[in-house]
């Protein structure tokens, strides 16, 4: 002590400002200012102010020249960093010499004054905080590659020396406050070891908030950094982490005060992930070396009263940080810095959504396929929010049944980052954050039954299973680790489960995809809550399920996003739940009214707003996903990946018509043939079903001569005027002026209304006649048939399968009469049945003419027509044939797309054995519903006839309707058809899977029963 009070210096005024004049050759004003070992002095000059520094002659002599370098480096690298500048002496060196009146040899700086306002003495907000992180940065990279001898000195202030804390506990009187010491400096221990891999450089290593200033004009932006006295080489992150320490001292915020530094560090001095994974125990462990040094300084001064007072913010916010995860303050950390939150995170986020369809489905049934509605907690004012918030979950159950009986809903979905007032208790209080609470909602919770089975959409690992008794807590907590393949590992917790799962599930069990995990809880059993899951994710797999956050502060909802991203996609709610956009029901459909034709037709008695279609599955507006299994003109389902490509990939090189050369029109042409027998060699391309029949009667009328038209009864080919000349089932019905002259009508080759005297062999002979008797009738007005036409199975007529033998004896009979056959296979080419490409090749025919349209280009408009080499050569008769938009590039490199996947997926196999699979289910209902006259079916091509009665086959017409309408209640599209409306009718997508299949069954079960009891 008394070495020091004989070497720091002890200039007068008068004595300094003679030492200024005679080394400087400056005169001013001098006012001395505060400093412990050293003599400082604010001079203000004509040329400036600046401050004169007298040197403890103690002071090694490198460290005085240590700080001296590192000034004269920063001025030559980086002389616009608002820091202390050299003024050189008269003599021109850095530093001057003097003997104090005690004899003492000091050494004298003058240095350039920085202007600004200690941070301390501000409201340190983020942008000021950021500031301070990029004025540390830009300090630092000034400093890339200088050295100095100085540098290397042993300081306990070094970072890498704060285990020495631990020497110095014992003056820390409170044995609570030596355990906080311990348990910080017990992790410090476990990452000692890793700061000597880190960067290191020379840093300032103390910019506390007093060698911090700010601009006193601008708040926001740090105009200075000073004092350089605690200078040395140690690892990068410590600048960070030290101004971070001095920054969260009675910071609301603290950790957010440090992420705020980090962030603005990194922009101009980018850090590595495995330093900013260590800052939350730097941090700490510079606190841990402050207290201590302080508790030890105190020990020796007799308790000095100011000591204890400027320890009390640190202390404090070392409680506070000993009361966070931090797991949790890094992820916020690394999110400042623009690292994911956890490593791996975003993968988990992107693998979620690239492979959502092959999840298997959380509830008995895929949870977008129930009708849902945002349960209300994010309203206050709701009632059962109210009841929730007192918990009575019984009376908050009691409101949310009564409006979902009222509003027909199935599921209550309560969204991820929803702010809910319901969390009341102390539980939710942030650690983070002074005066906060945790209100915003982590997890996604689904809302059903007590009882209501939940089932893993993905295989794992069962990680724990516990209770969590706490009033508003989970009740049966079950983690589950997810392993997929591609994917970084990641957590799953479900929540207010029975504690029936108890006795069912181990930490260590593996569960397959679609496995049980639980069923959700009573209100006595769940926490208190009225019935319901909930679900979360954590892309950090090492915390607990008790320390997995279910509630968060909204400040930091986007590192949550990322710690905990929103479970939509696993739980399989679409995206459209909660983004629902566009125009009203209402609206779009007085705007129809008012501006398209009166007599466009709307499907359903409560109309549907499509607003995306993706694989088998149609997603409204609402968010509500249904079961595709009517509208084939998505042959190999909604969006098909490979067809959006080639579309777009095309339609981005060239677009043009046929009167050019290109590779796609005949590449198509030939591959599309290759699928018919040898005589169908010639193909058309136009755009849609009904220019397919167009086309084919004009080659008809080229190569007959002849109008005359054989149609089945009920049939339907097109739009046009000359197809609804021989559709019956336009001509027939309101609207219609019956038939034209030359249109003649055959009766419906119907087996199931077949007379019940025709053996069923002879069923195919026997209708045939039928056409023998029209054909007869026009030959006996000197006459003759042009054309047959039918769909190879009779959709519109009630999906009627033609008997055996039916098409050959027509096709027979009309070609020995001069005409030509034409299958329609519109509705059921392209391998459809499963067996054949073709239905036709079903009956053992070769059609004259195929006309093709809506599976062709799945959802694309276009069509063809493959006729013989034959028919074409009377068609080549000197006019023209032109289509502007048939077979152009576009549409050829879709319809390659589709024939593509048919292939390479064997899409016709799985259309076989997926019917197959779902006759054999509609034949086992068939014994258990006597509504259930007939079922017929080949591929993905099904009907199901409803009957009155069995006996005389009177058609349920009204019974056919409700279980159309109850199916699309419950998710699942199909349609009615026949004379009679009375015929379940399904095409399903090609690509339909077993899971499909079974939710239609299970729809079909469901709904069945539910109609039989409301008709009964």
């Amino acid at each position: 002590m008394n070495d020091m009070l004989t070497t720091t210096p002890d200039f007068s005024i008068e004595a300094a400002a003679a030492l200024l004049r005679e080394h400087y050759g400056l005169t001013g004003t001098l006012s001395p200012l505060a400093s412990e070992r050293d003599q400082n002095f604010e001079v203000e000059t004509p040329e400036g102010i600046f401050i004169l520094k007298l040197v403890n002659a103690a002071e090694p002599e490198v460290e005085s020249d240590f700080q001296t370098a590192l000034l004269a480096h920063v001025g030559a690298h980086a002389g616009d960093l608002p820091v202390p500048h050299i003024r050189p002496t008269l003599a021109g060196a850095s530093l001057a010499r003097v003997t104090s009146p005690g004899g003492a040899s000091h050494r004298v700086r003058l240095v350039s004054w920085v202007h600004g306002q200690p941070l301390a003495e501000t409201q340190r907000n983020d942008a000021a905080l950021a500031s301070l992180g990029r004025m540390l940065g830009r300090f630092d990279a000034a400093l890339k590659g200088f050295m100095h001898p100085g540098a290397l000195r042993d300081l306990d202030w070094d970072i890498r020396k704060a285990g020495r804390s631990a020497d110095r506990l014992h003056h820390v009187t409170a044995s609570e406050d030596r355990a906080l010491l311990e348990r910080f400096l017990a992790r410090f221990s476990a990452i000692e070891s890793r700061l000597a891999t880190l960067r290191a450089a020379v840093i300032h290593n103390d910019a506390n908030d007093w060698n911090v200033l700010v601009d006193a004009a601008d708040p926001d932006r740090v105009s200075g950094l000073i004092d350089f006295g605690d200078a040395l080489h140690a690892p990068l992150i410590a600048e960070v982490a030290i101004a971070a320490a001095y920054a969260g001292l009675d910071h609301a915020d603290p950790i957010g005060a440090a992420a705020a530094i980090a962030r603005g560090f990194h922009a101009e001095y980018p850090l590595l992930e495995e330093e900013v994974d260590l800052l939350y125990d730097l941090i700490a462990i510079r606190l841990v070396t402050s207290v201590t040094i302080s508790a030890s300084r105190r020990a020796h001064t007799d308790d000095n009263p100011y000591l204890a007072i400027s320890e009390r913010p640190a202390w404090t916010l070392l409680r506070k940080l000993d009361r966070m995860n931090p797991r949790f303050a890094t992820a916020i950390l690394r999110k400042a810095c623009g690292f994911e939150a956890a490593p791996g995170a975003r993968t988990v986020i992107d693998w979620l959504a690239a492979n959502r369809k092959t999840l298997a489905p959380l509830l008995e049934r895929p949870a977008a396929t129930y009708p849902a509605a945002l349960v209300p907690y994010g309203d206050p004012a709701h009632p059962m929010t109210v009841k929730s918030a007192a918990q009575q979950p019984d009376a908050a159950q009691t409101i949310w049944d009564a409006y979902c009986r009222e509003n027909g809903i199935e599921l209550g979905i309560g969204p991820w980052g929803e702010e809910r007032t319901v969390y009341a208790g102390e539980m939710f209080v942030s650690r983070f954050i002074e005066g906060t609470r945790r209100t915003h909602h982590l997890g996604l919770d689904l809302f059903m039954a007590a009882g209501t089975k939940v089932f893993t959409p993905l295989a794992a690992t069962v990680v724990s299973v516990e209770i969590e008794k706490d009033p508003l807590g989970y009740g049966c907590l079950i983690a589950l680790r997810h392993e997929p393949e591609g994917c970084p590992p990641f957590i799953s917790l479900w929540g207010h489960l029975a504690h029936e799962a108890m006795n069912r599930l181990k930490a260590g069990d593996r569960l397959q995809a679609g496995a049980l995990v639980g069923e959700m809880g009573a209100p006595s059993e769940n926490g208190g809550w009225a019935p319901h899951l909930h679900l979360q994710l954590s892309t950090d797999t090492d915390l607990s399920a008790t320390e997995i956050l279910g509630v968060g502060e909204p400040r930091y909802l986007d590192v949550w996003a990322e710690l905990f991203p929103d479970a939509r996609t696993f739980g399989g709610i679409a995206r459209e739940f909660y983004e629902r956009e566009g125009r009203s029901h209402e609206e779009i459909v007085r705007m129809r009214r008012e501006l398209l034709l009166p007599n466009l037709s709307i499907s359903y008695e409560k109309p549907i707003k499509f607003v995306r279609g993706e694989g088998v599955w149609l997603i409204d507006d609402g968010g509500r996903a249904y079961l595709d299994c009517f509208n084939n003109v998505c042959h190999i389902g909604h969006a098909h990946p490979a067809v959006v490509e080639a579309m777009a990939k095309q339609a981005g090189t060239l677009n043009t018509n046929t009167r050019y050369l290109h590779d796609n029109i005949v590449a198509y042409a030939e591959r599309l043939t290759a699928t018919l027998p040898k005589e169908l060699t010639v193909a058309g391309f136009v755009n849609s079903g009904s220019e397919a029949n167009s086309l084919a009667l004009r080659m008809m009328r080229a190569h007959t001569g002849r109008e005359n038209a054989i149609t089945l009864d009920w049939s339907y080919h097109g739009t046009t005027q000359e197809l609804i000349d021989i559709s019956p089932y336009k001509f027939r019905r309101k609207g219609g002026k019956g038939p034209k002259p030359h249109v003649h009508v055959a009766t419906v080759p119907d087996s199931y209304r077949a007379p019940a005297d025709w053996p069923l062999e002879e069923h195919g002979r026997r209708f045939a006649e039928s056409v023998a008797e029209l054909i007869s009738a026009m030959q006996a007005k000197g006459e003759g048939p042009g054309f047959f036409i039918a769909e190879s199975i009779p959709s519109v007529a009630g999906q009627v399968f033609l008997p055996e033998g039916y098409l050959r004896e027509v096709y027979r009979l009309v070609r020995e009469a001069g005409g030509v056959c034409i299958a329609d296979e519109v509705q059921v080419g392209f391998g459809r049945v499963g067996s054949h490409w073709w239905a036709f090749e079903t009956q053992g025919v070769v059609p004259d003419i195929v006309t093709m349209g809506k599976p062709i280009g799945d959802g694309h408009p276009m069509a063809a027509v493959v006729t013989t080499r034959e028919v074409t050569e009377s068609f080549n008769n000197g006019m023209e044939y032109f289509n502007t938009f048939g077979g152009n590039p576009v549409s050829c490199a879709i319809g390659l797309a589709v024939l593509d996947v048919i292939e390479s997926q064997d899409l016709r196999g799985n259309a076989l054995a997926m019917g197959n699979y779902l006759m054999d289910a509609f034949r086992d209902m068939q014994k258990r519903h006597e509504v259930i006259g007939d079922v017929r079916g080949l591929g993905l091509f099904l009907g199901i006839e409803l009957v009155t009665d069995r006996k005389s086959k009177a058609p349920a017409t009204e019974f056919a309707r409700a279980v159309s309408n109850g199916a699309r209640r419950r998710g699942v599209l199909m349609g009615t058809e026949g004379p009679h409306d009375n015929v379940l009718k399904m095409r399903p997508p090609m690509i339909f899977s077993k899971r499909d299949a079974d939710h239609l069954i299970a729809v079909l079960e469901d709904t069945f029963a539910d109609v039989a009891r409301t008709l009964g």
